[in-house]
């Protein structure tokens, strides 16, 4: 089996960059999933004023669907 080398020593001046990069990552990326949480939000605000329109035509077919289909029946049955 071979044995690994020892590790090297990095410099203190790239692991500052590299946690400073890191920090900076998750704050832009808070600072994104906040920004696109808003216009989620805003689109669902909309979609569940669309949604009770919808939901109002929806009732008022299946109202005049089933109303046709008793006339039909009633035609039928005579």
């Amino acid at each position: 089996m071979s044995t690994l080398a020892a590790p090297v020593r990095v410099s203190p001046v790239i692991k500052f960059f590299r946690w400073s990069l890191l920090g900076t990552g998750v704050v832009y990326g808070a600072f994104h999933q906040s920004r696109l949480d808003k216009n989620e939000a805003a689109l669902r605000e909309v979609e569940s004023k669309q949604m009770v329109i919808r939901d109002e035509k929806l009732a008022i077919e299946k109202k005049l669907a089933a109303d046709r289909e008793i006339r039909e029946l009633e035609a039928l049955a005579k």
